[in-house]
């Protein structure tokens, strides 16, 4: 795991430095490729990120769900357009970006 990463979920697990964690975890999101489809306040081929965070508000173990998503890639719950698999992505970018959309 990188230690960057780690620092991340550190932070954002301790909620500590919000707003270097909320920094990196974008900078996460652009680097690989998710802002392509997705926003943090629109619908772009993919919902809004707000839009994540709403809809799966206060749901157990939604955390690891979406991280099977991002990971596996998925299709339905937002429409007809397939989400594409990001196998190549670390599973700690994944929890860490899934971490921060459901933050939002």
């Amino acid at each position: 795991m990188h230690r960057p990463t780690l620092l991340i979920m550190a932070l954002v697990a301790a909620g500590v430095g919000s707003a270097p964690a909320a920094q990196a975890s974008e900078a996460l999101l652009k680097k690989h490729n998710c802002t392509a489809c997705h926003a943090t306040d629109k619908k772009l081929v993919g919902p809004a990120y707000k839009e994540v965070a709403k809809k799966y508000q206060g749901q157990k173990d939604i955390a690891a769900k979406l991280a099977q998503i991002v990971k596996k890639g998925g299709q339905g719950a937002w429409g007809p357009v397939r989400m594409p698999p990001n196998a190549a992505v670390s599973d700690a970018d994944i929890k860490a970006m899934v971490d921060y959309i459901l933050t939002l």
